[in-house]
């Protein structure tokens, strides 16, 4: 970019009489979409004494390529209005109705879908092909479906267009009728249908569809990966990644990353994302706002803080998203006051914070049990920032107040809310009811919870912790009971670890690791050496009517402990060892993390669905308040 501002400023100031500025500008504020600085592209155009046709194109194309829908827009109703401007053709309704589709705006769609018309302009290829596309990301298949048909000539971005919509719109099955009709498909036509099945959850279609490709591109790798990422099953992902780096000559782009950065940072694979950092600075590739936020949330997920802030202080450019990262990031470790301290700082840098902002400031305040901050900041989102709080910020308010004991509160929030209550709000005040079991109030949220979901397991696992811990067997077995009868089913904890980049993923009970004996060898030697130095399982939280020892065996195997004993037994002594959680972290394996960090002298770090923990020397990082 330093080359164009200097091509800039002698081209434009002392261009000879020959060259025509508006020719050059149209370069370079090509230039500029490029690399997405769009106010040097501003700057360049509005330095035109007389900006033609070309220039306009150019400058409203940098707009809407680079999803600056609000700017395009208003910056052709400019062109309309004024008497200087040139009138619009072809290529300025091709920008300007993919700024319509871009910020749904229906009205406006259909006002420049009635000015195209008016002008004759309908009929052109590429304005028809931009109406079926801004129709079918409306949610009208229809009205996109007979634009189609009235085309006189139709090409394979046509085609494309019509699979693309139909998938769009959940019309799978026509999307690929039109796919099986295509007399040529080019790789946009294949991306697309292995897209249109990802996004309705059919990966195995996706995948058969990919396999059968004749050939392929960053483009077709990214649909697939991108597919997996989406639909939640990481380790697929990554696996895929690894394939299309086997496969060689296909270079992944950021897209590419930033979807495996996101199957990363869900699955803790600090490896890998270190390689893609590393694999970022040898290509010289850009840090863009996208790339930079993936990256900064891969490495605040897998428990380094410090990386997340050097990426995020790397960035050239911030979002209110980049903010909110760091923000999350220390409250999931329990960083309060630097979360507050980024917040502050986030506001002189003129970023108006989000919903995702006050979760991340919430969720500081639940974790540090700052009762009143919370309180105050929940208020303020309202107050101050016009920011309407959704479920998820009244479920960690009645999660902080219930933690802090204060369950009365909890439960008056919940019952002045004015949107309906999920199970994860109820579900936030069965567990203050647990950590101080009040039992009453536990079996009154429990039915709250059953009457939005009867197949809610986690308010019947819950409920039998409570007696459980209070000795109360029977009617621990009894919620075991009523959860077989109304066919419910736990959801079975799952821990991951990666070891020589490889993620390895572990059930309670797991015995189908290939190293398993050398696992539950290392967590029996482990179990008699954690009693001499004080350990005592915390039998209570087996609801089953088994003896102390079969107790004992079923928290053993708990999936955190599979995991750190794999870790153990695969990685160098003095390496970290960290590991993810799917589920909150039960009260056994805190106290046995904590006492085996001093045993074999390592920190493990392990991410649950709260929060990280960090275990070092017999202490964690969240003193036991989680």
């Amino acid at each position: 970019m330093k080359h164009v501002t200097q091509i800039q400023t002698q081209l434009l100031t002392n261009a000879p009489p020959s060259l025509d500025p508006n020719l050059i500008a149209v370069k370079l504020i090509g230039v500029c979409a490029t690399h997405a600085k769009l106010r040097h592209a501003a700057l360049i155009f509005n330095q035109l004494p007389n900006a033609n046709l070309f220039a306009w194109n150019a400058i409203l194309k940098a707009y809407a390529q680079n999803n600056e829908w609000f700017q395009t827009l208003r910056l052709f109703n400019y062109q309309l209005s004024s008497p200087t401007a040139p009138h619009p053709d072809e290529y300025t309704f091709t920008s300007v109705l993919k700024a319509c589709s871009g910020i749904v705006s229906i009205t406006d769609g259909k006002k420049i879908h009635a000015f195209v018309a008016k002008m004759g302009y309908q009929s052109n290829l590429f304005v028809s092909n931009s109406l079926v596309d801004m129709y079918f990301k409306f949610g009208f298949p229809r009205i996109a479906r007979i634009l189609f048909d009235e085309m006189l000539v139709k090409d394979i971005v046509s085609w494309n267009t019509l699979v693309s919509g139909y998938s769009l719109c959940g019309n799978i099955d026509s999307a690929r009728w039109v796919f099986d009709q295509m007399i040529e498909k080019n790789l946009i036509s294949w991306s697309a249908m292995i897209t249109g099945y990802a996004r309705s959850g059919d990966l195995d279609s996706a995948r058969r569809l990919f396999d059968e490709m004749p050939e392929r591109n960053v483009v077709s790798w990214n649909a697939m990966i991108a597919g997996y990422a989406q639909n939640e099953t990481y380790s697929d992902a990554i696996d895929l990644f690894r394939e299309m780096q086997q496969v060689g000559g296909v270079k992944p782009n950021d897209v590419t990353l930033v979807s495996v950065l996101s199957a990363c940072a869900h699955l803790g694979a600090l490896d890998l994302g270190k390689w893609i950092d590393l694999f970022i600075n040898r290509s010289r590739m850009e840090l863009n706002l996208f790339l930079g936020n993936a990256l900064a949330d891969m490495f605040a997920k897998c428990g380094c803080l410090v990386e997340a802030m050097r990426v995020f202080d790397k960035m050239q450019e911030r979002d209110v998203i980049s903010w909110s990262i760091i923000i999350s990031g220390l409250a999931m470790h329990g960083h309060a006051e630097e979360a507050f301290a980024y917040f502050f700082e986030m506001l002189e840098s003129e970023v108006t914070p989000n919903e995702i902002t006050f979760m991340g400031l919430l969720t500081a305040c639940t974790h540090a049990g700052l009762v009143e901050k919370g309180l105050k900041y929940f208020n303020l989102m309202e107050e101050v920032y016009g920011i309407t709080p959704k479920i998820e910020h009244y479920g960690c308010m009645v999660d902080l107040l219930s933690r802090s004991g204060r369950l009365n509160e909890a439960e008056d929030l919940i019952t002045s809310m004015p949107i309906k209550p999920n199970v994860i709000v109820w579900g936030a005040l069965l567990g203050g009811c647990r950590i101080y079991k009040d039992i009453e109030r536990g079996e009154r949220v429990v039915q709250q919870i059953l009457e939005l979901d009867s197949e809610h397991s986690g308010s019947y696992v819950y409920l039998a912790n409570v007696y459980a811990s209070m000795g109360r067997l029977d009617d621990a077995a009894n919620c075991r009971m009523k959860m077989r009868e109304n066919g419910v089913m736990k959801i079975p904890g799952c821990s991951w670890i990666e070891v020589d980049n490889t993620v390895h993923e572990f059930f309670m009970g797991d015995r189908s690791h290939p190293q398993a004996e050398k696992i539950y060898s290392i967590i029996r030697k482990l179990g008699s050496r954690m009693k001499l130095a004080g350990y005592r399982p915390n039998t209570d939280l087996v609801v089953h009517n088994v003896d102390e020892e079969e107790k004992e065996d079923a928290l053993s195997t708990h999936s955190e402990k599979l995991a750190i004993a794999f870790g153990l037994i695969s990685t160098s002594e003095g390496t970290t060892i960290r590991v993810v959680k799917n589920l909150r972290v039960c009260n056994d394996c805190h106290e046995a993390a904590k006492i085996i960090s001093k045993l074999v002298r390592r920190e493990i770090i392990v991410r649950d669905r709260s929060r990280f923990h960090i275990f070092r020397e017999g202490i964690c990082s969240c003193n036991d308040y989680w």
